[in-house]
């Protein structure tokens, strides 16, 4: 193989695992069957929400993760592949599955989570769970929740002595 070509590979597993470092998920998915319309508006979902998807080849994926200490993914890299990254744990594997639910052609491969790879099923219930503002949400919501109720018996015990 020529020396440029050699390079050329390089730089790019290079590029992937700094992908692989800046990101805290990367979901895999096999996108063959898709429209370039349906490409299209996937990426801008996925831009919205800060998230990236690249379309690399699998033994450039495979390197990379390799290099980035991620073991298991080696079977999954099969067939036509791309790779969604995000800096949230969840918003890509999130929209992924909003995607697959509308266009059964997408299949959601596997992922790797805060430098941990999660299978398929695994990677289904983290898209389930509600984002980190949506969690922070529902823990005020259930802090609150004794303070407001004091408030209503105090409030409705002032009423009923008037």
């Amino acid at each position: 193989m020529k020396e440029a070509t050699l390079n050329k590979k390089v730089e790019q597993i290079q590029e992937v695992l700094k992908k692989f470092e800046e990101s805290k998920s990367a979901v895999f998915v096999d996108y063959l069957g898709l429209t370039v319309a349906q490409v299209s508006d996937l990426r801008n979902r996925l831009y919205q929400e800060g998230c990236e998807m690249k379309v690399v080849k699998n033994n450039i994926l495979r390197r990379a993760a390799r290099e980035a200490g991620y073991d298991g993914l080696e079977e999954f890299l099969v067939g036509p592949s791309a790779v969604a990254f995000s800096k949230d744990a969840t918003n890509a594997s999130k929209i992924m599955y909003e995607f697959a639910k509308k266009n059964d052609v997408l299949k959601v491969k596997a992922g790797v989570v805060e430098g941990k790879f999660i299978c398929e099923k695994d990677l289904k219930v983290l898209a389930s769970l509600p984002n980190k503002e949506g969690m922070i949400a529902m823990l005020l919501s259930v802090l609150q929740a004794p303070i407001r109720n004091l408030a209503c018996v105090v409030k409705a015990v002032s009423e009923k002595e008037n």
